[in-house]
C-alpha cells in the first residue's frame, strides 16, 4: 500500500509539474506572440490604407472600393483618393446592428463628408486571415490584429446594408460642438492609420476595438466629450448616449431619428449607377 501511495504521488506531482510547464510555455509564447502586418489576409484586408500629407492636401493610398454583389462575391479594386483637410464639412455616424434579437451588439464607425462631394468612409475592425472567421472570445485573446479599413460609401456602407441580409444599417449625421474638431477628428484617424502600418496591434474584444478607438479619437480631440459607459463595450446602446452628449442630430426625438435614419432599404434599391451616398440620403 505504501509503494503504491508513492506510486501515485509521484504521478500526480509528474503531472502537476506537466501541467505547469505546459502553462508557462502557453504564457511565453502569449507574451512573445508579436502582431503583423505580413499574413496571409481575406482579399477586403488584403492592404493598408496609407495618408500623404501635403500641407491642407492628404493623398490616401489604397482606399477600398469594392463592387459587392453579395459577401462572398465581389469585384476588387483599390483606389487613390486626394481631399484637403480644412474642407471636411460632415461626419457622419454608421451603426450596423449584426442581430436585431441582440439589439446591444453593432458595429460603429464614421464616413467623412467634404466640400467638393466625395466621401471617404473608416471602419475599425479586426484584420482577417484566410479562412478566419471573427468571434468576441478569440477577440479577447491575440487572435487579430486591429486594422482601419478605408474604403468609398459604396463599398463599406454597401456591402453592411446591401448584402447583409440579417443586418440593420443607420446612416446618422454626427454634431461637432467646435467647427475646427471635424478636420482635427480626420486627422487623428490618418495618423492612426499610418501608425498602424508601421506598428500594428492586437485587436481586443473590450480594450481595443471600433467604439474604443472612435471615443478616444473624440476625447483626444475634444478631452472628455465622450463619457465612460457602457456604451462602449456594447455599442448597440449608444443611441441613448449619444442622443444624451447631443453627438448626434436628432429629427423630432430619438426614434423618429434611428427610425428615419435607417438605409437598407433605400441600399437595396440602389441602381449602381447613382452616387451611393447620395443616393441613400435621398439627395
Amino acid at each position: 500500500m505504501e509503494e503504491l501511495l508513492i506510486t501515485l504521488l509521484t504521478v500526480a506531482s509528474v503531472l502537476v509539474a506537466l501541467v505547469a510547464l505546459r502553462f508557462m510555455v502557453a504564457v511565453r509564447r502569449f507574451k512573445l506572440e508579436q502582431p503583423e502586418n505580413e499574413r496571409n489576409w481575406v482579399n477586403d484586408n488584403a492592404k493598408l490604407t496609407r495618408a500623404h500629407f501635403d500641407g491642407n492636401v492628404v493623398r490616401l493610398e489604397n482606399v477600398r472600393d469594392f463592387t459587392w454583389r453579395t459577401t462572398q462575391d465581389f469585384d476588387e479594386r483599390w483606389v487613390e483618393r486626394e481631399v484637403r483637410l480644412d474642407q471636411v464639412s460632415k461626419i457622419w455616424l454608421i451603426l450596423e446592428y449584426f442581430e436585431p434579437d441582440k439589439p446591444q451588439i453593432a458595429h460603429t464607425f464614421l464616413s467623412f463628408e467634404f466640400e467638393d462631394g466625395q466621401r471617404l468612409a473608416c471602419s475599425i475592425e479586426v484584420r482577417r486571415e484566410q479562412g478566419e472567421r471573427f468571434h468576441p472570445l478569440k477577440g479577447l485573446g491575440r487572435s487579430f490584429e486591429l486594422m482601419y479599413v478605408w474604403a468609398t460609401e459604396a463599398d463599406a456602407v454597401g456591402v453592411r446594408a446591401r448584402c447583409r441580409t440579417r443586418s440593420i444599417t443607420h446612416l446618422l449625421e454626427g454634431r461637432v460642438l467646435r467647427e475646427e474638431s471635424k478636420p482635427a477628428l480626420f486627422e487623428s484617424y490618418l495618423k492612426r492609420t499610418n501608425a498602424l502600418a508601421e506598428k500594428p496591434e492586437w485587436y481586443n474584444t473590450i480594450t481595443n476595438t471600433c467604439t474604443t478607438n472612435l471615443v478616444q479619437h473624440i476625447n483626444d480631440i475634444y478631452p472628455g466629450r465622450v463619457p465612460m459607459g457602457l456604451a462602449w463595450l456594447l455599442p448597440g446602446l449608444s443611441p441613448e448616449m449619444m442622443e444624451k452628449e447631443r453627438l448626434i442630430h436628432i429629427e423630432e426625438d430619438l426614434p423618429t431619428t434611428m427610425d428615419r435614419s435607417r438605409i437598407d432599404e433605400r441600399a437595396l434599391a440602389w441602381d449602381g449607377e447613382c452616387n451611393f451616398g447620395d443616393w441613400v440620403r435621398g439627395a
